[in-house]
């Protein structure tokens, strides 16, 4: 990400919250997986957002108006021996010079310098209960003066709006990481076969993934046969079997932007009556809803577009019985279509951004991005003809609204049945 994309966000962060405040955002903290060994460092979505800075035991301070607008790093400091271990560190000149800081100070210096800069200051932005850690330090700056900041307000709630709007350098991101992801999709269905374990498949995509340095960006579901039926299916340990469909839902992380993509296909090549005539129940529906990802329409159209194509699929085909208006007002169809047809996307894989604003659905906007996910998922049970038991399908692209047609990310992945049978077999 090109270093003024930073400044340019630190600056409208900085109007928007006003003169008379002070922001406070700490880095995520280094997390131990088991015993005395670290998780992979994964920086703090906000923090990134604003700083591009990578390290832990890190504290971004924003002081509007201080008599101008003031970006301050508190990180950690040189040394030689750690960083013979852990790899180098920016150091407080690294800070300024890489990183854009006005000014850059010793992280233990942090309870001498940061109380002084909070006193004038009428609010305090922060995430409080984001950072449990912190939480305490800012607390007892706030409550150890005479004359205390007359409120906090949540820093996520500038933020999260920010980060719904996707610069054309953040579109350029989340585009890449879907290309990344088609390609790892692509490579999987070409090596599916009976035989093969879920796992099996699991290894193909983060192969992939990894040979473009990205990462996951969630723990893939791998589902075949019943486990497609699972909406977040992760043990990814069955062996795939003839006439099985896969459900493969995988998206990558790369340069702090997700992907997320689902595709469903038949391990044997061919999909059977029944498969095939969910499947397109469930891409007509996709179709339906993505056109629905315009500038002007509300966040719910998509979904409720989804719902009335799944609900008409389900009585053609014998699953559901009666009046599709009736059964979209008593939700019947969730019993097979249990959640959402999307989610935002950026940053975070299920990014941040209020859906609802002031009680009404949010207008979709030019510069959003989303996922638009419908599904059909049918276990055994009585009433429904078994050559439909354990066939579960969802179909998942990655959409940018645009000021005209929507722009669908992950276009280049098959979906057509025809199409999909021709990967799968190949």
């Amino acid at each position: 990400m090109d270093r003024q994309e930073f400044v340019r966000r630190r600056r409208q962060f900085m109007r928007m919250i006003g003169k008379d405040a002070i922001a406070i955002l700490p880095a995520s903290p280094v997390r131990l997986r088991n015993g005395e060994i670290e998780h992979a460092y994964r920086q703090d979505s906000h923090f990134h957002y604003l700083t591009g800075f990578p390290e832990p035991e890190s504290v971004a301070v924003f002081v509007p108006g201080r008599p101008h607008a003031e970006y301050m790093l508190f990180v950690r400091e040189r040394d030689p021996v750690r960083e013979s271990w852990d790899g180098p560190r920016a150091g407080t000149d690294g800070a300024v010079e890489r990183y854009g800081a006005d000014d850059a100070f010793p992280i233990g210096d942090i309870d001498e310098i940061l109380p002084g800069l909070i006193e004038p200051r009428s609010r305090i932005y922060y995430a409080m209960g984001r950072h449990h850690d912190f939480d305490a330090h800012v607390l007892g700056w706030a409550n150890g003066f005479r004359r205390a900041p007359r409120e906090f307000v949540a820093l996520n709630h500038v933020v999260d709006d920010m980060r719904l709007y996707k610069s054309r350098s953040e579109q350029s991101s989340l585009r890449h990481a879907a290309q990344i992801a088609v390609g790892a999709h692509r490579r999987a269905m070409l090596f599916a076969r009976p035989g093969r374990m879920e796992y099996e498949v699991m290894a193909e995509v983060l192969h992939e993934f990894r040979s473009h340095n990205a990462d996951l960006a969630y723990t893939p579901i791998v589902g075949g046969g019943a486990n497609a039926c699972v909406m977040h299916y992760r043990d990814n340990d069955r062996r795939l079997c003839e006439g099985d469909l896969l459900l493969l839902d995988a998206g990558c992380e790369h340069d702090y932007y997700a992907s997320d993509v689902t595709r469903t296909f038949p391990v044997s090549g061919r999909f059977t009556k029944a498969q095939r005539a969910v499947y397109d129940v469930v891409l007509d529906a996709q179709a339906a809803a993505i056109d629905k990802v315009r500038a002007g329409n509300h966040w719910n159209d998509p979904h409720e577009t989804a719902v009335r194509i799944i609900t008409q699929g389900l009585v053609k085909l014998g699953l559901l019985k009666g009046a599709v208006g009736r059964l979209i007002k008593e939700r019947a169809y969730s019993r097979f279509f249990p959640h959402r047809t999307g989610h935002w996307l950026g940053i975070d894989v299920h990014d941040v951004g209020d859906y609802r604003v002031g009680g009404e659905w949010r207008v979709l906007e030019a510069g959003m991005a989303l996922t638009v996910e419908p599904g059909i998922y049918i276990r055994p049970a009585r009433g429904v003809p078994k050559e439909f038991w354990n066939i579960g399908v969802r179909i998942e692209d990655d959409v940018l609204v645009t000021r005209g047609a929507p722009d669908v990310l992950t276009a280049a992945l098959e979906k057509t049945p025809d199409a999909i049978e021709r990967l799968a077999a190949a």
